[in-house]
């Protein structure tokens, strides 16, 4: 069967405008659409022919070709010279960015091809360890590729705009044969960009971005480590050609305390005390993230004995739970002694027994064990 003219099939005549002919075929794509004609073979046809009438009168050169030769002159359905196809493939490619995108919200597929998104950036802050277990709000000084106020980001010098590249039609990229196999590649004249711009913003030289410092707010959350990762969406460098921004990561690094050490969630602390007092027992004031608090020590404590105060550590990340201290004590042997604590010591070591030794006793019974 012979092919109807595309004139005819868009319902135009020859001279119809290019708007006459996007506006027909938008309204006759509406109309047999196979979404809308679910099952129905006929609208499906139409609905082909329409698009392959489109791709043909909605293109200049591609229409120049057609009103000439007619369906012969469409090599198939695309115009190619010298070894590239401007026809782009598929008729779907461009039609379905220019038509249907503003008639199903999907927007143009053109300017998607294009928009590149903008690059993700990391930044090292460093914080204390009170910040690290309560939480702080920082601020920061971040130098970031943003858009150029100048031109607004399209790169081009103000009071002009880019046009799109005669080569590819705006795609970026072009087709061309090797061999049995048609491939493409990043256009030669707009190196993939879509766009030339003739007469380049002066401040941005035609990139469309600037290296600038933003001052950005950032609330940490209580519970943070070193290398937790915080991102703030959209806080990267600026996209192109319509892009999306990149996202910002912060990378923390949590400073050593001078007293306190972190095992997850809880605080550990070593407090010294003096053999008096762990012998007799005593009643210590112990540092905490809050300030001190006060520790009963039973007498006869020994080296290394932990005590737990409970809810004293740090506040989980997932927002539920918070840890506990362990106070780990220290008991500190003098090692300077005047004549009076020589004699003093003397006399206790000679009126010691071993009932007052436990640790001590129960070691040596075991090294008896052992060796016989």
């Amino acid at each position: 069967m012979a092919k109807r003219d595309y004139y005819e099939i868009l319902e135009v005549n020859r001279n119809a405008s290019e708007t006459e002919i996007k506006k027909a075929y938008r309204r006759l794509a509406i109309k047999y659409h196979p979404d809308k004609n679910q099952g129905d073979k006929a609208a499906e046809e139409k609905f082909k022919e329409l698009t392959e009438a489109y791709a043909v009168l909605s293109d200049a050169q591609k229409r120049v070709t057609y009103d000439q030769f007619g369906h012969a002159g469409m090599n198939g359905g695309g115009f190619s010279s010298g070894g590239f196809d401007f026809g782009g493939g598929s008729p779907f490619e461009d039609i379905f960015g220019d038509i249907f995108g503003d008639i199903f919200g999907g927007g143009s597929r053109r300017g998607s091809t294009r928009g590149r998104r903008g690059d993700d950036l990391r930044y090292n802050l460093t914080i204390s360890f009170e910040d690290a277990a309560f939480g702080a709000e920082k601020n920061l000084q971040l130098p970031r590729k943003q858009a150029c106020e100048s031109c607004g980001g399209s790169g081009a010098r103000k009071g002009t705009e880019a046009r799109a590249c005669s080569t590819c039609r705006g795609v970026g990229q072009v087709r061309f044969q090797q061999g049995f196999f048609t491939m493409t590649r990043p256009c030669p004249d707009c190196h993939g960009e879509g766009t030339i711009i003739a007469d380049p913003c002066p401040d941005c030289h035609g990139s469309g971005l600037i290296k600038k410092k933003r001052n950005l707010s950032l609330k940490i959350p209580a519970g943070v480590e070193t290398d937790t990762r915080l991102k703030l969406s959209g806080e990267g460098e600026a996209g192109t050609q319509g892009g999306p921004a990149g996202d910002l990561y912060v990378v923390i690094t949590v400073e050593e305390h001078s007293i306190f050490e972190r095992e997850g969630q809880d605080v550990i602390c070593e407090v010294p005390i003096s053999f008096v007092q762990a012998a007799l027992g005593c009643e210590i004031e112990v540092p905490t993230l809050e300030g001190k608090v006060a520790l009963k020590v039973p007498a006869g404590t020994q080296s290394g004995k932990i005590f737990k105060l409970s809810g004293k550590g740090i506040v989980s990340l997932q927002g539920y739970g918070r840890g506990d201290q362990m106070v780990v004590l220290r008991v500190e042997v003098p090692t300077k002694l005047d004549a009076r604590q020589r004699e003093l010591l003397n006399e206790f070591a000679a009126v010691s027994g071993e009932d007052i030794h436990p640790i001590g006793k129960g070691f040596f019974d075991k090294v008896k064990e052992l060796f016989g």
